[in-house]
């Protein structure tokens, strides 16, 4: 599995207030969520967002609250991995259960630039920087997990569905 696109760079403690706004809560819509994705901290970000880019950042991304809708939302704008220096953990359980890929990556997170190219081999963990032609090292996904999100997550998984 293979992902290639732009990177679009934020720095640390991205919390889940910003990814999405508590006021757009009330909806289970992909669409909606990903309508208002990231507006409160980058207002141009769904203008901008192309399918198949690349959020990078630093530490403790996804911290605060335990909402599920945050990488819905992510996901829901087109947004194909997350790189960061870390993840709050409750984050990165959410993200594998609706199938977002995620990898931690200091090197990677540290040297990446804004909308670098970026193309990323899941299956070795291996992120290459197409721009300034560098590579860093993510850990690789267990096969389960590798499962779970190339066919869209848990539940998807579950019922035997592809992405």
């Amino acid at each position: 599995m293979k992902a290639q696109g732009k990177a679009i760079k934020y720095g640390d403690h991205i919390d889940t207030d910003v990814i999405i706004p508590a006021r757009y809560l009330a909806t289970q819509s992909p669409e909606e969520l990903a309508a208002h994705c990231m507006e409160d901290l980058d207002r141009h970000f769904t203008a901008r967002v192309k399918t198949g880019d690349i959020i990078v950042a630093g530490v403790n991304f996804g911290c605060g609250s335990s909402r599920e809708h945050a990488p819905i939302a992510i996901r829901a704008s087109g947004i194909s991995c997350v790189i960061a220096k870390s993840f709050a953990r409750i984050f990165y359980r959410n993200a594998i259960n609706i199938g977002l890929a995620i990898l931690e990556s200091e090197q990677a997170a540290e040297d990446i630039a804004e909308g670098d190219e970026l193309c990323i081999d899941f299956d070795t963990g291996v992120i290459t920087n197409l721009t300034k032609n560098a590579h860093y090292a993510a850990q690789p996904f267990p096969g389960f997990i590798a499962d779970m999100i190339a066919k869209g997550g848990l539940m998807a998984s579950i019922a035997g569905g592809a992405g």
